[in-house]
């Protein structure tokens, strides 16, 4: 889990300061939450449902497609779902999502369990530090 997160946040960083830098005038996404209502959402909440959809759409894609290919396809239809609510956001997030998704059928070989949890709690760890930001009003 935290192996995930030590692999996906820095990317997913340095991908958000690239497109800030060259993008400059591109919305970001706009979270009308903040404090504890902000956290659940985007620590808890978010975590939770997202990898619910991503490990079920991930398994029907493994029946057609290979691993690798899966995962592919999984990361650009989150950067494409963000990018609904901000264009920018879709070319940052679809990292994390390579990430998150390779992790689910890594795990997935062991315990369907573990294969939501791992990448479930490796997607709240790369939330909080945006979900305090965010709760706290220092960003958003």
């Amino acid at each position: 889990m935290a192996a995930g997160w030590l692999v996906a946040f820095p990317i997913s960083i340095l991908l958000a300061i690239v497109a800030q830098t060259l993008l400059p005038e591109a919305p970001a996404p706009q979270f009308e939450v903040n404090g504890l209502v902000a956290l659940s959402a985007l620590v808890v909440f978010a975590p939770f449902v997202e990898t619910l959809i991503m490990g079920a759409v991930l398994l029907l894609l493994t029946t057609v497609l290979r691993a690798e290919w899966a995962v592919l396809v999984s990361a650009i239809g989150w950067g494409i779902a963000h990018s609904l609510a901000a264009p920018v956001w879709g070319l940052i997030i679809w990292w994390p999502f390579l990430i998150f998704s390779t992790l689910f059928l890594t795990w997935r070989k062991r315990s369907l369990l573990l294969a939501f949890l791992v990448p479930m709690g490796a997607h709240a760890y790369q939330n909080l530090l945006p979900a305090l930001l965010i709760a706290f009003g220092v960003s958003g």
